[in-house]
């Protein structure tokens, strides 16, 4: 068979077609997980602790109150990684000697099984006062599918103030991959 042949010409023809469409319909594939990469989660959010209390007075006597951090992209939302920086967040704070109230063990709190205490800025006040804590710890969490990043901030109850803020960002391993789930 020789190149100018019209047989060849076909042939040529249906493979240049089946390459082109497999290029155009190929979805673009999952951000790769670096596994050399291993982020310590728990030393990170001690320090984002220790950067939101840094150069803040409070009262050591009176308590203060960590809500689950939710999803940016859907405030109503959280996930094990929301629940689990909480957790870190308010026993780095509870470590530095403040009282942390647990909002898990509150019946008249808006909680899901599967989310954790979410608290909606009109929600803040109100349980702030009913746990006479001088300031609530919320916080927000976002991918890139390469980074996640937190942002984490006191916030004053008496008109949602905010008294200190600390923003940070990591790579996501496989660990963190598995607790945005």
């Amino acid at each position: 068979m020789s190149i100018g042949s019209p047989r060849f010409s076909r042939r040529a023809l249906l493979a240049w077609t089946a390459l082109a469409l497999s290029a155009c319909s190929s979805t673009p594939p999952a951000p790769a997980v670096d596994e050399d990469v291993k982020t310590n989660l728990i030393d990170i959010n001690y320090k984002a602790a220790d950067a939101l209390l840094k150069g803040v007075k409070l009262d050591p006597r009176l308590p203060l109150l960590v809500a689950t951090f939710v999803n940016l992209n859907e405030l109503s939302e959280s996930s094990a990684l929301g629940r689990l920086c909480s957790e870190q967040v308010g026993s780095r704070i509870a470590q530095l000697g403040y009282p942390v109230k647990e909002l898990k063990l509150r019946e008249n709190l808006f909680m899901k099984q599967s989310q954790g205490a979410l608290l909606l800025s009109r929600e803040v006040h109100d349980i702030s006062q009913t746990q006479a804590a001088q300031a609530v710890i919320v916080g927000t969490y976002t991918s890139s599918g390469k980074m996640l990043y937190i942002s984490v901030k006191l916030v004053i109850p008496e008109g949602n103030v905010v008294l200190s803020a600390h923003d940070y960002a990591m790579p996501i391993d496989a660990n963190l991959k598995g607790l945005l789930r």
